[in-house]
């Protein structure tokens, strides 16, 4: 079984400039999903996708070129991942974004054995919304006044949900790609918050800092 660890590192960013190559705990962010991906013990194979002189040469692993074309501010993930399973074949892919930098080595494992022991098409990280985040809390502004779309209903009583936390991991079979990454038969690796966190602005990456 060839389980690709794929960590897709274009040059451009909006919210922090060249962001993958950002210092957090003086080494690149890129370099501690890098470290996650060397330790997973599930993964046959690690790769850097980018599309930037500078990212290939501080990777510290293999380097797949993408086109320009694919790694512009609108480009779909999914024809990053199309782009790579072409190119390299795997058998599973284990999609790792670089901007999760507390997501472990045990962690990217965990998902890669949830996928092949369950039979599904995917495995998704995900992380529980906070009780104030939740449906029932959530309102709308309209003319300038609060109206509440849920009601009221104490912390314990507010139904969990889970969101998808960056993704950190997406392991994915790659002859199931088909139109969506999160299509199909697709299970939940539930993630702490700290370890959850996704640095897309400055502020993430000082709360980063801190926590480290």
């Amino acid at each position: 079984m060839d389980v690709l660890g794929l960590i897709p590192a274009r040059g451009g960013s909006k919210g922090i400039p060249r962001k993958n190559l950002a210092p957090l705990g003086g080494r690149p962010l890129l370099a501690w999903t890098v470290d996650a991906a060397r330790g997973a013990g599930e993964l046959t194979r690690v790769v850097v996708s980018t599309d930037d002189d500078e990212i290939a040469a501080v990777a510290g692993v293999e380097v797949l070129r993408r086109p320009p074309e694919l790694a512009a501010d609108d480009t779909p993930m999914l024809e990053v991942v199309r782009h790579a399973v072409s190119e390299l074949g795997p058998d599973v892919v284990a999609l790792l974004q670089p901007t999760s930098p507390f997501r472990r080595a045990e962690h990217v494992d965990a998902c890669v054995r949830l996928l092949l022991e369950s039979g599904a098409d995917a495995v998704v990280s995900v992380v529980e919304v906070p009780h104030r985040f939740r449906p029932d809390s959530l309102m709308d502004v309209v003319d300038g006044r609060v109206v509440a779309r849920g009601t009221a209903r104490t912390r314990q009583e507010k139904e969990r949900v889970y969101a998808r936390n960056g993704p950190a991991v997406l392991a994915r079979r790659a002859d199931r790609l088909g139109g969506d990454l999160y299509g199909g038969d697709v299970r939940p690796f539930v993630m702490s918050a700290r370890d959850s966190l996704d640095v897309d602005d400055p502020d993430d990456l000082e709360l980063a800092e801190r926590l480290l």
